[in-house]
């Protein structure tokens, strides 16, 4: 009876953590790249992340720092932060901490809420949560890496992104390609009374395959701003790829067995 109160709070945490999303070309990659906070009334507001492929031969520990700005009808404002760490080794397996998002006071604690877990050799997924010794293991498939495209070399179509190259600049000394995409959603598609104007900046880094700074502001959702820092080239720990010790693993894997009811007899 324990297996489905977990499978909901997991099912919960997917939902309501940031999880990573880099360029267009590696959005097929896995876990899932977009997460969804619910809202009262069925609205969902959406947090994109940092996504960080499954790249052989680029390992890397580092810490990603997210701030999310939302400006309230009354001219207040809310800020949430967090920050969490992340690895990659030589082999492409990924590590990543969940943390919740906190009131920038200086007082609130972010808390680990999961850590996942990805191999694309074993093509294996831990979704663990510390604090209840559980981890979901679930098929891992990373899609063949593809580096990110210049500005302009996407083709175009109605309501596409206009993209503009930002030019090259140095973060944590890895040198990085700055694009902006600019939308915007006419009057009336959504519902709204005026054209929506959004934008997205991303200074991807070519040898780690990943943005160091991902920026988005959408009047709907606010300002979410994306960083990675504290940079460390080299393999990480590989007790980071463990599974934390006395975890009860929930092989999603498997399917489900379905008991036949025996034949009743006349």
């Amino acid at each position: 009876m324990k297996k489905i109160p977990f499978l909901l709070l997991s099912a919960f945490l997917i939902l309501a953590n940031s999880v990573s999303r880099a360029r267009a070309p590696q959005r097929q990659q896995q876990p899932p790249q977009q997460s969804q906070r619910l809202a009262d009334g069925g609205t969902r507001e959406v947090l994109i992340s940092i996504l960080i492929p499954s790249l052989p031969d680029a390992p890397f520990t580092a810490t990603v720092r997210t701030e999310w700005i939302r400006q309230l009808p009354d001219g207040s404002s809310i800020t949430l932060k967090n920050h969490r760490a992340i690895a990659r080794d030589k082999a492409g397996r990924i590590f990543q901490e969940r943390r919740i998002l906190v009131p920038d006071d200086g007082k609130s604690e972010s808390g680990i809420s999961q850590i996942e877990i990805s191999d694309p050799l074993s093509h294996r997924l831990y979704i663990c949560v510390p604090r209840e010794l559980v981890c979901q293991l679930e098929e891992f498939s990373a899609p063949p890496f593809a580096h990110a495209p210049t500005a302009g070399a996407t083709p175009k179509h109605p309501g596409a992104p206009t993209e503009e190259d930002l030019g090259k600049q140095s973060i944590s000394g890895l040198e990085t390609v700055g694009t902006r995409e600019t939308t915007v959603i006419p009057t009336g598609q959504i519902g709204n009374n005026s054209p929506i104007l959004t934008r997205r900046e991303f200074w991807y880094s070519p040898q780690l395959g990943v943005n160091l700074i991902s920026k988005r502001e959408d009047p709907r959702f606010g300002i979410q701003n994306f960083g990675v820092t504290d940079i460390v080239l080299g393999d990480p720990d590989s007790k980071l790829f463990e599974v934390p010790e006395g975890s009860k693993i929930l092989d999603l894997r498997k399917s489900p067995e379905l008991s036949v009811p025996p034949a009743s007899s006349k």
